[in-house]
């Protein structure tokens, strides 16, 4: 049975679609291209963030919503693990710089909204959206962390950190094909820092992966179920669909409440 195009992503939509569509808001995915433990491929994370995107689009344009999600960006701030073979990074600089380009294209056929749907803990667009805002004004920009609008305690045994139960059980219930037997799993254990400050978190630095992880994981993966990702992967989209329908139905210049 041939599968139908879905008309909220772009890179099944053909111009015959996009030509009479007027959109409410665009979507943008990003992930990174980097090592998950022993047992997840290197693009999770940007497996999950289109598959988020992709579905909370999906119950966005069933509740009449028009809203497009735009091709994933497989690459993310990855500095921190470039002693681990692979791992691909990409520049805050140069992800100002995509969005600029990006920005420009949506500005010019009228798309005011720019929804970010990240993948990856290391990409940071909060600076970066405040810089867009000096050349695009126009344009209302958000971005979010897709699994952050949820307490994970409430769903998973042992959340960590990175390759942990959480994205573990997410890929085992969107790609089982794409992960390994959990026996096969490193321990997720990580190393930490010497100095208090920086254990407590109050100061920040540059984690170095090949020194702070044993195994690139952080958080041990082994309760990991599919039962467990779809229950978590259904409700953050209902969240974050519910966040589109709520900016869809806005003027971006009336985002403020007088009490």
């Amino acid at each position: 049975m041939k599968e139908e195009q879905r008309p909220y992503l772009l890179k099944e939509t053909t111009w015959k679609e996009v030509q009479r569509t007027k959109y409410d808001i665009a979507i943008l995915p990003w992930g990174a291209t980097e090592a998950h433990n022993y047992h997840l491929p290197y693009g999770t994370d940007f497996f999950l963030a289109e598959s988020v995107a992709a579905e909370a689009a999906r119950k966005t344009w069933e509740n009449g919503h028009k809203v497009i999600v735009l091709p994933a960006i497989p690459f993310g701030v990855n500095t921190g693990q470039i002693e681990i073979p692979l791992c691909i990074n990409m520049n805050p600089s140069t992800q100002l710089q995509v969005l600029k380009d990006i920005l420009y294209g949506l500005n010019h056929h009228d798309i005011r909204k720019l929804v970010i749907v990240n993948g990856h803990g290391g990409n940071h667009f909060k600076q970066i959206i405040r810089e867009l805002y000096e050349s695009y004004p126009e344009v209302f920009v958000a971005a979010l962390n897709w699994w952050e609008g949820l307490d994970r305690h409430d769903y998973f045994t042992d959340p960590g950190d990175h390759a942990d139960e959480m994205e573990t059980s997410a890929m085992m219930h969107l790609f089982p094909h794409l992960v390994l037997p959990l026996e096969e799993a490193g321990s997720g254990t990580s190393i930490p820092y010497k100095i208090k400050a920086l254990r407590e978190g109050w100061v920040s630095t540059q984690r170095l992966w090949h020194q702070a992880t044993v195994d690139t994981g952080v958080g041990d993966p082994k309760f990991s179920t599919a039962e467990k990702g779809k229950r978590f992967f259904d409700a953050a989209t209902d969240l974050i669909a519910e966040f589109l329908g709520d900016l869809a139905m806005i003027d971006p210049d009336e985002m403020y409440q007088a009490e």
